[in-house]
């Protein structure tokens, strides 16, 4: 009988099954039928598991791109010693999605075309970049952002990302729904018949919205406008120039707001 065993778990060796995960896989190793080793072809990754479990297909690989169909997970861990997703992975699943979800892009139109650089594909690498750049200002949390650094930019990288608090990322929404055709910060005024140039602030954690004047013409409220976001930007950047990255500084320094915002 145990030469009938032995026999029978040699023949199980070198069995390939592609898995459903879209990965082939074969048997490295077969002890019992609730105790084998396959390996993934692809990657090269070791996992134990049971036979039917093989046979099935039902073996995953953490290197099959499963996140969204191009986000690889790795061997990382992906939740703290609670069971809660860490703040990396969901920042990481949150980018991975704005850029390869068909559902997302279809409520967010502004994200299609949008993709994440090939080294951030692979979670652990991002975690990385996330563990030693993320930051938080009076326990105000940030947000990853791709286009300060670089306008109208499309694609999600260490060189042109930057964790951003919310209250300044704030300052760079373009609120296109609620003004209509108008470029941002000018509204039309029924009464006087002229355009209006608001500028919203922030003092003490609330939002305040700055009169700046009617004009008769788009093309002068929206100057007017410009100047004053600009400027009140810079104001921004030197209020917390020792508490924000120095690339972050920079380009808020250079940002030019556009009519086409």
């Amino acid at each position: 009988m145990e030469n009938v065993k032995v026999s029978k778990n040699k023949e199980r060796v070198g069995e390939t099954v592609m898995q459903n995960c879209g990965e082939l896989a074969f048997v490295v190793e077969y002890v019992d039928a609730k105790n084998i080793t396959v390996q993934f072809k692809k990657s090269g990754e070791l996992v134990k598991t049971k036979y039917y479990t093989f046979v099935r297909g039902e073996v995953k690989s953490h290197f099959t791109p499963t996140v969204f169909g191009v986000g690889i997970t790795g061997t990382e861990v992906t939740v703290d010693e609670n069971g809660e997703r860490l703040d990396s992975y969901k920042c990481w699943k949150d980018m991975v999605r704005r850029c390869y979800s068909s559902k997302f892009q279809e409520k967010h139109p502004t994200y299609i075309d949008c993709r994440v650089c090939d080294d951030w594909l692979y979670y652990p690498n991002f975690k990385k970049w996330y563990d030693e750049n993320y930051y938080e200002i009076n326990s105000k949390k940030s947000q990853l952002d791709k286009d300060i650094l670089i306008k109208g930019n499309k694609v999600y990288s260490p060189d042109t990302c930057v964790f951003v608090p919310n209250f300044i990322n704030s300052l760079f929404t373009k609120s296109q729904n609620s003004r209509g055709e108008l470029p941002i910060g000018v509204s039309y005024r029924k009464a006087n018949k002229k355009y209006q140039a608001n500028l919203s602030v922030f003092k003490n954690g609330k939002s305040t919205v700055k009169y700046l004047g009617c004009f008769d013409t788009i093309d002068e409220a929206f100057e007017v406008y410009k100047q004053a976001k600009e400027e009140y930007i810079k104001e921004v950047a030197d209020e917390y120039k020792d508490k924000i990255p120095a690339k972050l500084y920079e380009a808020m320094y250079r940002y030019e707001v556009s009519i086409d915002d």
